[in-house]
């Protein structure tokens, strides 16, 4: 049977093992507590027994965001009556992206707030998430200062154990057309 490869660590260096070796001490997104746009609390129990899609955006991005939130919407279309597979964008600027904001970006970009979580909180909290825990940027290496902004074209595909399955450029169709696949994967068990 196929499977997906596990990432641990920031390199996303492909680590092949059988799900059924996978240990429990191996990487899991940890514990946090999020809003949504709905005002719904969210917390790392809303990963489980999910495939999860994850991104990092800002509803007043003039660059990158509009392309990546246009490609999620392919992923929103590709799994619209599974109950299985949700997105959580987190807003890399919680003090302007509030519940109000984000649930108005959410009705004029006409994501479905049942499947799709545009997330917003304790600024501390979401860029200690991915920068530490999701691993969302790519400059391997680099330290970065608690203040300096996250802002990557990463998707990153988490499975129904909050484990990391893979990543993807957001900006390409052809990237998304392979998270598709690979979520389909994922949901075959």
């Amino acid at each position: 049977m196929a499977y997906l490869p596990y990432y641990n660590e920031a390199t996303f260096t492909p680590r092949w093992i059988d799900p059924s070796e996978v240990s429990d001490d191996f990487h899991r997104i940890p514990a946090f507590t999020l809003t949504n746009q709905l005002g719904e609390r969210m917390t790392e129990e809303s990963l489980n027994d999910k495939i999860t899609v994850v991104d990092f955006f800002f509803t007043v991005c003039p660059g990158i965001c509009p392309k990546m939130t246009n490609n999620m919407l392919l992923v929103q279309e590709a799994f619209g009556s599974v109950e299985d597979v949700q997105i959580f964008s987190h807003s890399v600027t919680p003090d302007y992206d509030s519940v109000s904001v984000l649930r108005e970006y959410a009705r004029i970009k006409g994501i479905n707030g049942a499947q799709w979580h545009l997330l917003t909180g304790d600024r501390d909290m979401i860029y200690n998430l991915g920068r530490n825990h999701y691993f969302i940027e790519e400059d391997l290496g680099l330290q970065k200062a608690p203040e300096d902004f996250i802002h990557t074209e990463n998707f990153l595909l988490i499975d129904q154990d909050r484990r990391i399955r893979g990543i993807y450029n957001g900006l390409s169709k052809t990237a998304i057309q392979q998270l598709i696949a690979d979520a389909k994967t994922l949901m075959k068990g």
